[in-house]
C-alpha cells in the first residue's frame, strides 16, 4: 500500500473520530447511563470514543428501537454504520487487509525510505494541499449537514497546520508506527467485507475499537494527541426548543481552537446527537422502506 495514501487516510480517520463527537477527559468523570440532558447527548458519546468503546458509542447512539435493523443492515452488508462516520470507510477492509499482509512492515518501510525519508518538504507541501482543497471540497461536495461543514472546516485547517508541523518524515517514527499498526491490523482480522458480516456489527466495532486505541497512540508519537488536546473541552447548552436543543463545544484539536454548535434532539425521554441519528437511519431506511412496500 502506498505510504502517502495510507497517511492521508490515517489522518482523516482521525478527524472523524474528533469532528463528529469530540472526546475529552483530563481525569475520568462518570458519564451517564442515557442521556437524560442535551449536553450529555454529547459527552456520553465522547466518553465512549475516548475509551475506544466503538459498541458503546453505537448502542447509546440512536434510539433501542433502531439497533435490530442497524444490525440486519450490518450482516447484509448495507451499512457498517457508525464506521460509516468516517471518510473513506469503503476502503477500510483494505487498509486493514495491507497493514495485516505477512510483509507489510518491509514492504512500507522501503516505500518510505524511498519516497519520503528525504521529503519533507514535499510531505509539508502535501499537508497545506489538504486544508485547501479539503476545505473546498466541505464546503461544496459530499453529503453533509450545515453544522458538519462548519465544524469539518475547522478541524481540516487545524490537520492541515498539524501536518505542515509534524515530523513526518523521520524514519525512527514512521517505522514504529508501521510496526504497531501492523500488529494491531493483524488483530482486527478483519481484512474484507465479508469478514466484517461474519463477525457481526458489536464483534467488529470491539475489534476496530482497540485498533483505534493503538492508532491514537501512534498519531500521539507524531505530536497528535488527541485525548490530551481534548482535555479542556466545555460542552454548554445554547438554546432548547421543547424536544430539540442546540450544543456548543468549545476544544483544542492540534493546538486550534475549535468552535462548534450541533444539534441534539430527544426521543422517548433520551437525548440523541441528530447527525449521528440522521446517519444511523438513513443506513437502514432501503430495508424499512422495502418492508412497508410489502
Amino acid at each position: 500500500m502506498h505510504l502517502c495514501r495510507f497517511l492521508a487516510l490515517s489522518l482523516c480517520c482521525a478527524l472523524a473520530a474528533c469532528a463528529r463527537t469530540p472526546a475529552p477527559v483530563s481525569a475520568p468523570v462518570a458519564t451517564p447511563v442515557v442521556a437524560t440532558r442535551p449536553v450529555q447527548a454529547v459527552q456520553l458519546l465522547t466518553g465512549h470514543l475516548h475509551d475506544n468503546d466503538l459498541v458503546g458509542f453505537a448502542r447509546d447512539a440512536v434510539p433501542p428501537a433502531l439497533h435490530p435493523a442497524l444490525e440486519t443492515a450490518w450482516q447484509d452488508g448495507r451499512t457498517r454504520w457508525p464506521l460509516d462516520e468516517l471518510p473513506f470507510d469503503d476502503r477500510l477492509p483494505a487498509l486493514l487487509k495491507s497493514l495485516a499482509a505477512p510483509d507489510a512492515e518491509a514492504g512500507l518501510r522501503q516505500t518510505f525510505d524511498q519516497q519520503f525519508a528525504h521529503a519533507a518538504v514535499q510531505i509539508k507541501g502535501a499537508a497545506a494541499s489538504l486544508g485547501l482543497f479539503g476545505a473546498q471540497y466541505i464546503a461544496h461536495q459530499g453529503d453533509y449537514s450545515d453544522d458538519e461543514r462548519q465544524h469539518y472546516a475547522q478541524l481540516i485547517q487545524a490537520a492541515s497546520r498539524w501536518g505542515v508541523a509534524a515530523p513526518l518524515s523521520d524514519a525512527m517514527r514512521a517505522r514504529t508506527a508501521i510496526a504497531a499498526l501492523a500488529a494491531a491490523a493483524r488483530q482486527t482480522r478483519l481484512a474484507s467485507g465479508a469478514d466484517f458480516r461474519a463477525v457481526g456489527m458489536d464483534e467488529s466495532l470491539r475489534r476496530i475499537g482497540a485498533f483505534q486505541a493503538v492508532f491514537k497512540r501512534v498519531l500521539a508519537g507524531y505530536g497528535l494527541d488527541l485525548d490530551g488536546d481534548l482535555a479542556d473541552m466545555r460542552v454548554t447548552l445554547q438554546q432548547q426548543t421543547g424536544d430539540t436543543a442546540r450544543v456548543r463545544m468549545q476544544y483544542a484539536f492540534a493546538g486550534q481552537d475549535i468552535d462548534t454548535v450541533v444539534s441534539v434532539e430527544r426521543i422517548d425521554g433520551r437525548w440523541y446527537v441528530s447527525d449521528f441519528l440522521h446517519h444511523a437511519q438513513a443506513a437502514v431506511a432501503p430495508a424499512a422502506e422495502a418492508t412497508a412496500a410489502r
